[in-house]
């Protein structure tokens, strides 16, 4: 019942196993042929999908000796969609030991015929006939009922498959593990096995202040990713080398010190953090752990160092290893690096990439740290070693292997529980093989696992765990190894078909283009620079872009944005409708400058064109004025000399740039338009003002004219030129012999209500006598000829029509005369 119930437990889980014999399919020579892991790793062999997958929850004893009482359990499930009739379980296995490591890789692919026994007892697998169904199962068992053959003086290993068959003896579902037996008479020496453990994490931050995601807190709380692999390296003692990416503590330490803000990719606002604990937390977990440990720093970020080396953009690696950006590990764990490593991706590089890696992490010694993959065996037939030699055009540097099958086991341990047992098994295989292939001989083993890797929990604790008590292992630290004599191995070189893995041209092209547009951003800042993008560009050239494309791209396009976004606080002010008006053929342009960064001074040069220098001409400014130096929130002005050759809208320029670089422009700049007139400001409000006072005398003049009409069409004779009559010719009644009100003639052309002056009448035509109502006589002294019967109030030339201005015959003295008019008939 309690198998049983273990068993149930598991249902949860299952959906999510693959089969697992699968899983450790893919033979040594397979994965040879491409980088370990997604970015450059061998995908594992396709097989077809089985209808009843089984995990593995326990096996003990983790040692055989031949007496040893062994149990294997796990559980199945049915997950085909369909009942399964007949379904049994049985155990096949070898008595006699595995010879090779490569024997070792074939029978986890799951071979069945180097398998020939079947273990006497088999079990019914009722309850997993029906569809979805989980059941649990367990063989137990001895050495001594499987006849195993105890191996003689060197670890001896066996493989144990379970396969479940269903009611036509037919293989449905199966999966293979390991034995390890150690015999009573020993007689070898054991490997040498040097860890190392890697502290990177794809990137979380856009630019320096703004986190993209919150995942981080998860990594580094109990039971993340980062946090199981410091708790491995710190409780197990087994001596470990740590390599860390400066970018990931570089996180922590911003999470650890205070709030922070966490804004994803395209999303309109962010949230505050408040100061994380579990990040500080973290940080001394890891100082305490590495204490007595060596460790290693990679470049910031983890660039993709064999992208740039191939696009001919290496000038980031240097600033990546550069002390300002990888110093702060040395003050977080209190402590110089210990060890001197480079570490191409996936353990692979060219000639381009190691002398990069050499330049700059090798100068001071050390050595690479490759995969296995990469190098022949001995030419001399003699075992392989985890240390060799490669020359560079910097000399002959050592360079550590990693061995790439127990890498790729670990990381396959990555998936679940029964994975990762399934990857402890392997473990102890592999390493008791390589102990067996050549027992007189002293071997050394490097285990690197993956840059990301992601070990199920307890994983990590107990792979360190054996390395330190297995009879066939024991722990060196990485010196050690590296100290030992180098093997003549031939080197594979990189392959073409590994650039699929790199980053893409269009990645690094946009990052370049950000790039320069951050160093412009940069040099015109003055004082301590706090604004800075150098980080957050090797960022979006780390590796770990390699296998997320679209987050790269999103994360891209938001730092591109940001950079713009904070570049225009640093700007030309344009004026309103980007349009300014110069009254006259010369001025002054007036240029608003202003700095509005929270907390960095600036010193820009501005430079004013005009598109059109045969109209519009601009002075330059004195050198002091042109440099404009501005602190935080300052604005400045600067007036610009300008002379026009006639009217018209002319385009202007307006741009900023770095003092000292001319023609490296800052910015986007602006472009106005400048309208120019041939009328100063004086005189087009001279200008102005007479035509509104022209305009409103024309105005009063109709309104006064069209009354007189109306009063004319009443018939009451009031004119406005003498006293109403009876309607009979007589005295203030035009006559036949007279013209009408308003009509001139030659006779009478200054006449009243003509709307002409004296001035006015056609050349040739003498004056003739006044009309009725005007003044008789000469005109009196003062009056000018063409102002005879005008309004001297008015401007020169204009005469008034308003009747209330005009005295009629009763009204006293004419205006613009100095005496009485005398009344007709009076």
């Amino acid at each position: 019942m309690k198998a049983v119930g273990r068993a149930l437990a598991l249902a949860a889980m299952l959906p999510c196993l693959a089969m697992a014999a699968p899983a450790m399919a893919s033979p040594a020579g397979t994965r040879a042929q491409a980088p370990a892991n997604a970015p450059g790793g061998a995908p594992a062999a396709a097989h077809a999908r089985a209808q009843v997958a089984l995990a593995l929850t326990k096996v003990t004893p983790k040692t055989l000796t031949p007496k040893s009482r062994i149990e294997i359990s796990g559980a199945a499930r049915n997950r085909s969609g369909r009942a399964l009739a007949g379904l049994t379980l049985r155990l096949r296995y070898s008595a006699q030991p595995v010879t090779s490591r490569s024997q070792l890789d074939q029978l986890a692919s799951g071979q069945q015929a180097a398998l020939p026994n079947v273990a006497p007892q088999q079990q019914s697998l009722a309850q997993a006939t029906r569809p979805g169904v989980t059941q649990g199962w367990s063989f137990r068992t001895t050495a001594q009922q499987l006849g195993l053959r105890a191996p003689v003086a060197t670890p001896g290993v066996y493989p144990m498959r379970v396969e479940v068959l269903n009611s036509a003896q037919q293989v449905v579902g199966g999966m293979t593990t390991f034995l390890t037996m150690m015999p009573k008479q020993r007689s070898f020496k054991p490997v040498a096995v040097g860890w190392v453990l890697p502290l990177i994490d794809r990137m979380h931050r856009a630019n320096d202040r703004t986190f993209i995601d919150d995942d981080l807190s998860k990594e580094l709380a109990p039971g993340g990713r980062l946090h199981r692999i410091v708790e491995a390296g710190g409780t197990t003692g087994t001596p470990v080398t740590w390599a860390i990416d400066p970018a990931l503590l570089d996180d922590v330490r911003q999470m650890a010190s205070g709030d922070y803000f966490v804004k994803a990719p395209g999303a309109a606002k962010g949230v505050r953090k408040e100061k994380s604990k579990v990040a500080a937390t973290w940080l001394a977990s890891l100082k305490n752990a590495a204490k007595g440990d060596p460790y290693f720093v990679l470049p910031y970020g983890d660039p993709d160092v064999t992208a740039l080396v191939r696009r001919k953009t290496t000038g980031d690696i240097g600033v990546a290893f550069d002390a300002r950006n990888t110093g702060f590990v040395s003050q977080i764990l209190g402590r110089q690096p210990d060890a001197h490593v480079a570490w191409p991706a996936s353990g692979v590089g060219g000639p381009g990439t190691l002398e990069q890696l050499a330049k700059y992490a090798l100068k001071d010694g050390g050595s690479f740290l490759m995969s296995s993959s990469q190098f022949e065996n001995p030419a001399t037939g003699a075992q392989p070693n985890a240390t060799t030699a490669l020359p560079t055009h910097l000399g002959t540097k050592k360079t550590l292997l990693y061995d790439q099958t127990v890498a790729q086991i670990l990381n396959e341990g990555a998936r679940s529980a029964s994975r990762a047992l399934m990857s402890e098994q392997r473990f102890l295989a592999e390493t008791a093989m390589i102990a067996a292939e050549a027992p007189s001989v002293q071997r050394t083993v490097v285990v690197a696992p993956d840059r990301m890797w992601d070990p199920a929990d307890g994983l990590a604790k107990n792979l360190l765990t054996y390395t330190k008590a297995a009879p066939w292992m024991r722990e060196m630290p990485l010196r050690s190894i590296e100290s030992a004599q180098p093997q003549a191995r031939a080197f594979h070189g990189y392959s073409d078909d590994y650039e699929k893995y790199e980053l893409g041209d269009v990645h690094l092209g946009q990052t370049r283009a950000i790039a320069k547009r951050a160093a412009t951003f940069q040099a015109v800042m003055t004082g301590p620079v706090k604004i800075s993008y150098e980080r957050a560009v090797l960022r979006l050239e780390s590796v770990g872009w390699r296998t997320s494309p679209g987050r790269a791209k999103r994360v891209r396009k938001e730092l591109e944005d940001e950079l713009k976004d904070e570049m225009h606080l640093v700007r030309v002010v344009p004026p309103k409708n980007r349009r300014v008006l110069m009254g006259g053929s010369s001025g002054k342009l007036p240029v608003l400058v202003e700095n509005t960064l929270n907390d960095q001074s600036i010193k820009v040069r501005l430079v004013v064109t005009s598109e059109n220098t045969a109209k519009l001409k601009l002075g330059e400014l004195e050198p002091d004025d042109a440099v404009i130096e501005l602190g935080p929130g300052e604005r400045a002005q600067r007036w610009i000399p300008a002379q026009a050759a006639g009217n018209g809208n002319f385009g202007v320029r307006l741009e900023l740039q770095i003092p000292g670089a001319r023609g490296r422009t800052y910015g986007d700049g602006e472009t106005i338009t400048v309208t120019t007139t041939g009328y100063g400001r004086l005189a087009l409000l001279i200008t102005g003002g007479g035509l509104a006072v022209l305009f409103v005398g024309v105005g009063v003049r109709a309104i006064r004219a069209r009354r007189r009409r109306k009063a004319e069409a009443a018939g009451d004779g009031s004119t406005g030129m003498g006293s109403p009559g009876t309607g009979e010719p007589g005295a203030g009644l035009p006559g036949a012999g007279f013209p009408g009100p308003g009509i001139p003639s030659a006779e009478y052309p200054g006449a009243p209500g003509t709307g002409l002056s004296g001035a006015g009448r056609p050349a040739g035509v003498p004056a003739g006598p006044s009309a009725p109502g005007a003044a008789s006589g000469p005109a009196p002294a003062g009056a000018d000829a063409a102002g005879q019967a005008g309004d001297a109030s008015g401007p020169a030339g204009a005469r008034s029509e308003d009747p209330a201005a005009v005295p009629g015959p009763a009204d006293g003295p004419a205006a613009g005369h100095g005496e009485p008019r005398r009344r007709d008939g009076g």
